[in-house]
């Protein structure tokens, strides 16, 4: 075999044979080579440091986890988190650069368990073409245009008929109540549900076992939230799925007479998505657009509460959009009523930053990147936490303080306090949802203030769990305005 080999090598030509020789010593100097990691530890084996990183937390904080890790390891650290070897970023910086090079250097990679609960055509876990082409889809329907005119009437009648509902001096859940709103609003724009009818209210229970279970361990045998929540998105895909039947039966003589307003009927004549992605676009778009948006206008509810400065400059600006539509004759807020809500966009601004109702990503490196020194190998996690950023006190002033006028235009960290400030993501996969959840938070406010003053019926508080929630679920008493 030897001098088989010699042979061999005796008739290639020198230049092949250095070529060889030379590539060799590149792969094997490569091996040896290791990758200058951030600092950081991997925990226990398995579960690594999950357990301590999921540890619930005041939401208006980073948590002990976090601040431990920035404060021994820097903002960029490495750990083991859900089963694999993560760089987690609290840095500004590396935050932006991972969220705008989607799709080049990292990819969404969320944890099998939400694939599994949400469906795994849901756009969370979706990526490249088939993730674009579900975003256009929703981005479409939810267009400037669709606010405007179909969807901005929508928001404020839900709002009405939820404030009509709600008991004077008598305490009740702020954050129910939200979810309710939010939770209809998406159950008419979605499959043309109606609020209060008995369909709706047992869908809307339905959800809330299929929630508990989303934020649950993925544990499936019965019994268990996980386990549940499978069962009822069985249920909510039935419906679905019998919506969708009758629309299809509605088509006569070959010519399609499918209604588009709403998701379901714009999904069945705009695209060609097969029933079961259409099914798992719907869900998820019903969790995504319930869930953040509900416990987004809790807080705020919460903040403005224990900030009288703030909310009597909300009331002044609500009250003089209400005299001006008056004067019109209107008795419906407009576009351009909304446009003029600037200190309300403030608080909306502030809410989020503050409260972080999205506090981290999951994002995967699909090849080797280096930053800051740092090496990030391909097939890592990586973990943008955007909660870290927002908290920041070297990129906001007194970041632990509710303070909405750092959002007014007249500010001069406003630039950087832009530039920092992602509370719906970044890059191609910013939140197809974000114009519509503003809208839907101001005109709640609109009425809110022009209707209400409120106190806390007893003491609450906001915690990530990693999910958002009241623990008491934000007791409120309401008191009518005198006008």
């Amino acid at each position: 075999m030897i001098s088989i080999l010699r042979e061999l090598l005796f008739f290639l030509p020198p230049a092949l044979l250095a070529l060889l020789f030379y590539s060799n010593i590149i792969r094997w100097s490569g091996r040896s080579k290791k990758p200058n990691l951030p600092p950081g530890a991997i925990g226990w084996p398995f579960i690594g440091e999950t357990f301590a990183y999921l540890k619930s937390y005041p939401a208006t904080s980073i948590g002990q986890f976090m601040d431990l890790h920035i404060s021994r390891y820097g903002k960029i650290y490495r750990s083991n988190l859900f089963g694999e070897r993560t760089i987690v970023s609290a840095d500004a910086g590396l935050n932006r650069f991972v969220l705008q090079n989607e799709g080049r250097l990292f990819e969404c990679s969320y944890p099998k368990s939400i694939g599994g609960i949400l469906g795994k055509w849901s756009m969370l876990v979706l990526v490249g073409e088939m993730h674009r082409e579900m975003r256009t889809i929703s981005l479409n329907f939810m267009s400037n245009v669709r606010l405007r005119t179909l969807l901005l009437p929508e928001v404020e009648r839900h709002t009405l008929l939820v404030l009509a509902s709600w008991p004077e001096n008598s305490p009740f859940s702020a954050q129910e109540e939200a979810k309710k709103f939010t939770f209809n609003l998406m159950a008419k724009n979605i499959i043309s549900m109606d609020p209060g009818e008995a369909e709706t209210e047992k869908l809307r229970r339905e959800y809330i076992t299929f929630m508990k279970g989303v934020v649950s361990a993925p544990l499936n045998f019965p019994g268990t939230p996980y386990w549940k929540a499978l069962k009822s998105r069985s249920t909510i895909l039935a419906v679905i799925e019998r919506k969708m039947e009758e629309r299809n039966k509605k088509t006569s003589n070959g010519r399609e007479i499918i209604e588009e307003d709403d998701l379901l009927g714009w999904a069945l004549k705009q695209s060609n998505l097969s029933k079961e992605q259409i099914l798992d676009l719907l869900l998820s778009l019903l969790f995504a657009g319930h869930e953040t948006s509900s416990i987004a206008l809790a807080l705020a509810i919460f903040f403005l509460e224990a900030c009288p400065k703030a909310m009597q400059e909300l009331r002044e600006e609500h009250y003089e959009i209400a005299a001006k539509k008056k004067q019109r004759g209107e008795c419906r807020l407009s576009w351009e009523d909304y446009k003029q809500m600037e200190f309300t966009q403030c608080v909306i601004n502030e809410t989020l930053r503050l409260g972080n109702v999205v506090r981290f990503l999951h994002r995967k490196a699909i090849r080797d990147v280096r930053y800051k020194g740092y090496d990030i190998p391909c097939g890592w996690k990586i973990l943008p936490v955007l909660a870290a950023v927002h908290l920041d006190s070297s990129l906001f002033q007194d970041p632990h303080q509710f303070n909405p006028w750092r959002w007014k235009s007249c500010s001069c960290c406003v630039a950087t306090s832009n530039n920092n400030f992602m509370p719906y993501g970044g890059g191609p996969r910013l939140c197809a949802g974000s114009e519509l959840a503003k809208l839907e938070i101001a005109i709640f406010l609109h009425h809110l203030v022009l209707k209400f003053r409120w106190e806390l019926a007893e003491p609450d508080q906001a915690f990530a769990f990693p999910f958002l929630d009241f623990k008491k679920g934000l007791p409120i008493k309401v008191f009518k305005n005198i006008t």
